[in-house]
């Protein structure tokens, strides 16, 4: 395989999680009976461009379908994070009524009903139908495509420039990274701003956050490999923030090269030399992730089985991608964990991809009275830990198990 931006043969792994389903293919009681395909999960690291990246198996519209079901809008604290984000957008670029925001990867409204909120127009791009139409309830124009270059001059010639673009937790999810970058160029009006939040490549690989990588993720970034794909596709790169959303993340801000105005940021070339002292284009860096996996893995399994042998009751918690990349690694099965639960109505009723765990409602969780609860989204530990207090009532316990296995 080559690599998505520059065309370097990949040679270095990062990871191999053996096989897995896509981790967003719920199963339903009629495809529980039926075969699921299964990908191997394996992660490259490019030696020139240090982009690290999944191998090509599946492809986007395969694993991005009309029944897509992760909806941003039932974690709290993402929505105070995306509220927080357009409060301080509007400050910092004095976004106003004759402004005009577009969000790439709109989900559910998440974000631009904030937007909406103040009186800015806006626009969402989202591929996902079951998202799409959530936006769209939320009185959000919504525009159904895959976002690339093609796309972007369509919107252009329709005079749907940006002065703000926001692309969230997608630049990980596009197979063709130098033509979705490409695009903004031309999404964006002449002095218009780019921002992009994505998980922290140095975070994952400090913190064994391994079951961040899944199908849907094409590609894990570093600042040092989002700089140089920027910079060959017309894009400036001119501030670098740390956020804490996803395990630690960061937000980058971009502007067109020809026409930009923005300052760079002595934050850029900071963020550049740390990720270069940690030692991020340098093959050694990348050959302690898969022990780390290794040890989560079975740990977690021990946990498991020694809870069963005890007669103890264990019930998960999110029934979110990263649990599905942990649980098919580990070989987690209905038999060590009977169910997992999810807020989502639209993961209700279904059972996880591979390990074909039931997902049910809170509910459950009063009526079982587990002795643990699992929390499979990790970054959400806070929330859910407030959520679900309740659990001490009966002398409850919460685990999560990365990086390591805790019982808080």
């Amino acid at each position: 395989m080559k690599c998505r931006h520059c065309g370097t043969e990949l040679v270095l792994p990062l990871i191999d999680l053996g096989s897995a389903p896509p981790s967003n293919a719920y199963l339903t009681e009629k495809t529980l009976k039926a075969p699921e395909k299964w990908f191997p999960l394996k992660v490259l690291v490019c030696n020139q461009c240090w982009l690290a990246q999944t191998e090509d198996y599946a492809g986007a519209e395969e694993l991005f379908d009309a029944d897509y079901a992760y909806f941003s809008s039932f974690s709290s604290s993402w929505l105070k994070h995306a509220e927080q984000y357009v409060a301080d957008m509007v400050n910092r670029f004095n976004l106003n009524e004759k402004s005009y925001v577009i969000e790439i990867a709109a989900n559910d409204g998440y974000l631009l009903q904030y937007v909406k909120a103040k009186g800015i127009p806006c626009l969402g791009v989202e591929p996902t139908a079951s998202t799409a139409l959530a936006a769209r309830e939320k009185g959000i124009e919504i525009v159904e495509e895959f976002f690339g270059v093609a796309f972007a001059k369509k919107l252009a010639a329709q005079g749907k420039q940006a002065d703000l673009t926001a692309a969230n937790n997608v630049l990980a999810h596009v197979p063709d990274i130098n033509d979705f970058v490409a695009g903004f160029v031309h999404l964006l009006k002449p002095h218009g701003v780019a921002t992009f939040e994505f998980p922290h490549l140095m975070q994952l690989v400090k913190h064994s956050q391994f079951d961040t990588i899944y199908h849907e993720h094409f590609s894990y970034l570093s600042l040092t490999a989002v700089n140089q794909i920027f910079n060959q596709n017309g894009l400036q790169v001119f501030d670098v923030q740390e956020i804490s959303t996803h395990g630690g993340s960061l937000r980058v801000f971009a502007q067109r090269k020809d026409q930009g105005q923005h300052q760079v940021s002595k934050s850029v070339s900071n963020f550049l030399a740390t990720e270069l002292a940690t030692g991020i284009k340098t093959e050694t860096y990348y050959v302690d992730l898969q022990l780390q996996a290794n040890r989560i893995k079975q740990d977690l399994v021990a946990f498991l089985i020694e809870a069963k042998r005890k007669g103890k009751k264990v019930i998960a918690y999110g029934a979110a991608a990263k649990g599905n990349t942990l649980l098919n690694y580990a070989g987690v099965r209905p038999d060590l964990l009977s169910a997992v639960v999810d807020l989502n109505p639209a993961k209700q009723s279904k059972y996880l991809p591979g390990s074909r765990i039931p997902i049910v409602d809170e509910s459950i969780i009063r009526q079982q009275k587990p002795d643990y609860v699992l929390i499979l989204p990790w970054n959400l530990r806070n929330e859910v830990t407030e959520q679900l207090k309740y659990i001490r009532e009966w002398g409850g316990e919460f685990v999560t198990s990365v990086p390591s296995l805790i019982i808080i």
